[in-house]
């Protein structure tokens, strides 16, 4: 026992004179150095493919996107208001915190690959397809609690004064029900789709 405690000194003595061996030295200090701009380069450019794909030019440059959701959005109360406050595609579909942001890119890579497959090419397919689409989307709010919502709209910081009668109400029941954004608002900015014969609470996790 008392051999193995006095080799544990002699062994890092031995390390630490290797180390400040001037080659060593050299030889190491390259590497981290190497390793670090590496890194920040890595890091830039994973940021910059990050927000060269986070607006709502890159989301509408297929038609798919443009001739159908984006073509009615341009209809409702995000896209023109009196505030003149517009929120775009990545403001509703894209989380701003790093590590939730990540995970909805690389869910995204299977839009691009149906994008590919032209599973949605025509209208007639984006129609037939609307309902799922939209279960998924409503689906994925109801389980982070409407958080892109919550970016510019809040309960707990409403006025029940300044809205009317009936929004008073529909907010004071969601509060206490502890309700979420999608549950009431499923067709605040795209046309619904058919739900002839669905049960609403059943495409959303209810």
């Amino acid at each position: 026992m008392s051999n193995q405690s006095e080799n544990k000194p002699n062994f890092l003595k031995s390390l630490w004179r290797v180390l400040r061996t001037p080659s060593v030295s050299y030889s190491l200090g390259s590497v981290l150095l190497v390793g670090f701009v590496s890194g920040i380069i890595f890091w830039g450019g994973f940021n910059t493919a990050m927000e060269m794909t986070n607006n709502e030019e890159f989301c509408i440059s297929c038609h798919e996107m443009e001739d159908n959701v984006y073509a009615e959005y341009k209809d409702t109360i995000h896209y023109s208001n009196r505030t003149g406050v517009r929120a775009t595609c990545p403001d509703c579909h894209v989380p701003k915190e790093w590590q939730h942001k990540v995970i909805r890119k690389i869910q995204a890579s299977n839009e691009l690959l149906h994008k590919a497959l032209g599973s949605i090419d025509s209208r007639e397919k984006f129609e037939a397809k609307r309902l799922k689409l939209a279960q998924n989307v409503w689906r994925a709010m109801k389980q982070t609690d409407s958080r892109e919502c919550r970016n510019c709209h809040d309960l707990d910081s409403m006025d029940f004064g300044e809205q009317g009668r009936r929004a008073v109400k529909q907010h004071s029941e969601a509060l206490e029900n502890k309700s979420t954004c999608i549950d009431c608002h499923k067709g605040i900015a795209h046309e619904l789709p058919d739900m002839h014969d669905v049960d609403p609470t059943s495409v959303i996790g209810n």
